[in-house]
């Protein structure tokens, strides 16, 4: 199998398992929207999961895999399988102990890790509420850290399938916690001020982690891991990895101190009560998308840039960041064009139930038009940082992403304060897809000077064409939705309906010019949805 063959078939397993993970992420997140709304409770809910969550995605995108793979990747070519193992067990270890330090450490001042949120005040959050869930959910991120390793671990050996479904069963156990016959006898045991379904979510995202976690060590075992106590800092594979996570992680941390930042200021009184509730399903929306295809090419990708640069092969590596980035953009920019139209449509259909409100609906399709517009940026992050941890320079995604932080932040305050009555919930929204495109543009002209082209003038020819097919879709969609009488339809099962049919033609319209204007990614895409052939599949080394 040829190394784009290799990379779609991978990606097409990691998108196929991502999409299942992403619909039960959004019956999650459904069930969170219908029994909390964007109540108070439900900003203290999301307040107490923003520090584990950032965790786990400064470990589980990018920080582990980025300095582990490469290094592992030379103990399996240069080294004895036993070895090799031994040197995985050791980071297992090590990483076990220092996420105990953090998660205990995380409850302990669990008072003084929700008051950073309250910066610029926070008249409307349920404090002490926020506080007693943070002690409950914070623990997660021992699991979710070590979960992150194995998947590491099994993405080396190019396993992408089961690592991608341990999402689908953390939340499985989300949505069990979320049901009546489970949160309600949990309520009754509860002290009566914390007497909310928030509090048997949260118990839901811990047990979910610890199985994510559980789902992966038969895996490991069955390859050769043993689980034997080895805590050992001073190896020399260890140190290189530490050398090498310390920059990515703290780089990956200034990425997520985005998240952490807008929800400072969407805590401000200056915004609507329930702007962080909004911001984060809108961000969850985006996600659907970024997630189920830039996470899984993303993910691919990754190993076989590590083997090129192994190998000497730069000019194949950047042969494969050029063909990621067109086949994402592909998909990334009508996706943020159809999420742009129909944003209002689609958050009503996904989350107007029960406690969720049309005022809510109001709120977080406000902030998804911003959101989309950094959806194509956000997608090309992902796919140029690996190509960089891949040459082992973990140093100058950190110095972008500390750029890319202070322009954020100071985005964030002129947004704020001199446009909020005409942004209303959606400055930080903004204010991320503008430090995007910034982190995006800065990496690619670094790369490129150091490195030499990298396929730009081919990524722009085609994305020229892709722009004239979505301008097309946009015009189709804007007309659909103007005459469809979609705001006059009260029944939900016609909105979804009505909401399908504008999202199949509209999809249809785009591949069928795509097609006329001979878009070469369209094959390419096409290529993921097939099936390879057994002994080509065995030569790639790709296993489910």
């Amino acid at each position: 199998m040829t190394v784009k063959g290799q990379i779609l078939k991978s990606a097409s397993l990691i998108a196929l398992v991502t999409v299942i993970s992403r619909i039960f992420g959004y019956l999650r997140d459904q069930r969170v929207a219908l029994l909390l709304g964007t109540s108070p409770a439900a900003d203290a809910f999301i307040l107490a999961f923003r520090f584990p969550n950032m965790i786990r995605r400064m470990t589980g995108e990018g920080a582990l895999g980025a300095s582990f793979i490469p290094v592992f990747t030379g103990y399996l070519r240069g080294q004895t399988r036993a070895e090799a193992w031994e040197f995985a067990q050791k980071i297992f270890w090590d990483m076990a102990a220092i996420l105990a330090v953090v998660a205990v450490l995380g409850c302990v001042f669990s008072k003084q890790v929700i008051g950073i949120f309250t910066l610029l005040g926070a008249s409307s959050l349920h404090w002490d509420l926020a506080i007693f869930l943070n002690r409950i959910i914070f623990p997660c991120v021992f699991f979710m850290g070590l979960a992150a390793l194995a998947a590491a671990i099994l993405n080396s050996f190019h396993v992408f399938g089961l690592p991608a479904s341990t999402s689908v069963l953390f939340n499985l156990v989300f949505i069990v916690f979320s049901l009546g016959v489970v949160y309600k006898p949990i309520l009754r045991l509860a002290p009566e001020a914390y007497r909310t379904p928030a509090l048997a979510l949260a118990l839901g995202v811990l047990l979910g982690s610890a199985l994510q976690l559980a789902m992966q060590i038969p895996a490991l075992r069955n390859r050769g891991m043993r689980f034997r106590p080895d805590v050992s800092f001073q190896d020399p594979g260890v140190r290189k990895v530490g050398k090498l996570m310390a920059p990515v992680f703290f780089g990956m941390g200034i990425f997520q101190v985005n998240a952490l930042v807008d929800t400072i200021f969407a805590l401000s009184p200056r915004m609507p009560i329930g702007s962080v509730t909004s911001l984060y399903i809108a961000d969850r929306v985006m996600e659907l998308v970024l997630g189920a295809y830039a996470m899984a090419l993303s993910t691919a990708i990754f190993p076989t840039m590590a083997q090129q640069v192994a190998d000497g092969k730069f000019d194949e590596m950047k042969r494969t960041f050029e063909f990621a980035v067109r086949v994402v953009s592909f998909i990334t920019i009508p996706a943020s064009v159809g999420l742009i139209l129909l944003r209002v449509p689609i958050t009503k259909v996904l989350f107007q139930h029960g406690n969720f409100l049309s005022k809510s609906t109001a709120l977080t399709a406000h902030a998804l038009l911003y959101y989309s517009l950094g959806l194509p940026a956000f997608a090309a992050i992902k796919l140029i940082t690996p190509m960089y941890y891949s040459t082992h320079d973990t140093m100058t995604p950190t110095r972008v992403g500390v750029y890319s932080l202070g322009l954020h932040i100071a985005l964030n305050v002129i947004l704020l304060f001199a446009f909020s009555r005409y942004l209303w919930n959606a400055s930080p929204a903004l204010a991320s897809s503008l430090a995007a495109y910034f982190n995006f543009a800065l990496l690619f002209y670094i790369f490129r000077g150091r490195y030499g082209a990298l396929g730009a003038r081919a990524m722009v020819a085609s994305i020229a064409k892709m722009g004239i097919c979505a301008a097309v879709m946009a015009g189709a969609c804007f007309a659909a939705l103007r005459f469809s009488g979609f705001a006059n339809i009260e029944r939900v099962l016609s909105q979804a309906g009505l909401l399908a049919a504008m999202i199949v033609g509209s999809v249809a319209i785009y591949f069928g010019l795509a097609w006329i204007l001979r878009c070469e990614e369209l094959p390419e895409l096409f290529l993921m949805l097939r099936r390879a052939e057994p002994g080509a599949v065995s030569a790639g080394g790709i296993e489910v």
